[in-house]
């Protein structure tokens, strides 16, 4: 990667960066649990093989459209608000902000990005129904209303508690089986939890810019002390959650999950110690590790058996 200071305006690493691939990680852990959940009960309760890996394709293949997305709708909005700004900013470097990327290329890159999105959505009616349709649209509408309204009123937690959590997870499963178990829908939650870890110390780390430009995020709303226990929380609360899997036999994706939950209260006693500042960034790396250490260990453990 060449030096960023070095970087030319709307070249394809401007791009790379804009695109932020490491957010994808935390797209692909929702699909992949839901995936694992519908491949081990078509297995079990099926008599014909009736998973399709098309459309469990598709499904990821929409989840990392749909992020990259969310990613440039988040950077054109933030510094068009005035909220990014390349002196003040503490988390990693966007690219409008940064001049890496014009507003005029971003404008044009989230109508593609939109549109392939919805291209590569639009396949799994095929499976899942009309209502697939209508679930999409929904993930584009609030896409854009995450960043341009939610995240300012402490609701983007219960946006990503539904849309990187009970959708994608629920909407996996739902087009290979065509039916949604309670069992499901709490695993689904879980996957929100843990994923929503990786929002918390987002806005722990940028408490005092959001407080200063009416971002008011929960973490503003609820001070920075009950913000690290909410960290703590989620993962606990999604370990806990997981105890759905033992009523369905699965033991292992009960326990493989206290791995992450291990990694997890380390990272909460990193943000804990360092508490503000840049090196915070650190954490959310270590988060983004975590979460993927999630779908890993849950997945294994539907899988194995």
């Amino acid at each position: 990667m060449m030096e960023e200071q070095n970087i030319k305006t709307n070249s394809a690493t401007a791009w790379l960066l804009a695109a932020r691939p490491k957010t994808l990680s935390g797209a692909a852990v929702p699909v992949i649990i839901g995936a694992a959940l519908a491949f081990t009960d078509a297995r079990a309760f099926y008599e014909e093989d009736t998973f399709s890996w098309t459309a469990a394709v598709l499904c990821l293949l929409f989840a990392f459209a749909m992020q990259i997305d969310a990613n440039f709708i988040n950077d054109f909005f933030d510094f068009a608000n005035g909220t990014d700004d390349a002196e003040t900013r503490l988390g990693p470097r966007r690219a409008c902000a940064q001049g890496w990327v014009t507003l005029d290329a971003m404008k044009q890159a989230i109508a593609i990005t939109t549109c392939l999105a919805c291209i590569i959505g639009l396949p799994l009616a095929w499976y899942g129904g009309l209502e697939m349709i209508l679930i999409g649209i929904l993930c584009v509408v609030f896409a854009f209303l995450y960043t341009t309204f939610f995240s300012y009123q402490g609701l983007g937690d219960v946006l990503v508690l539904v849309f990187f959590g009970i959708v994608p997870v629920c909407c996996t499963y739902y087009v290979q089986l065509h039916t949604i178990t309670w069992q499901v829908f709490l695993a689904s939650l879980a996957c929100g939890l843990v994923i929503d870890a990786l929002l918390i110390v987002n806005n722990f780390r940028d408490r005092d810019n959001d407080r200063l430009a009416g971002k008011n995020t929960i973490i503003v709303k609820l001070g920075a002390e009950a913000g690290l226990q909410l960290y703590l929380a989620v993962g606990i609360g999604a370990v806990i959650l997981g105890g759905t899997f033992l009523m369905n036999g699965h033991f292992l994706a009960f326990l493989f999950p206290f791995l992450y939950l291990l990694m997890h209260l380390f990272t909460f006693l990193k943000i804990k110690r360092i508490y503000q500042g840049k090196a915070l960034n650190l954490c959310l790396g270590e988060t983004a590790r975590n979460i993927f250490v999630y779908g890993l260990c849950v997945s294994l453990g539907l899988i194995l058996i």
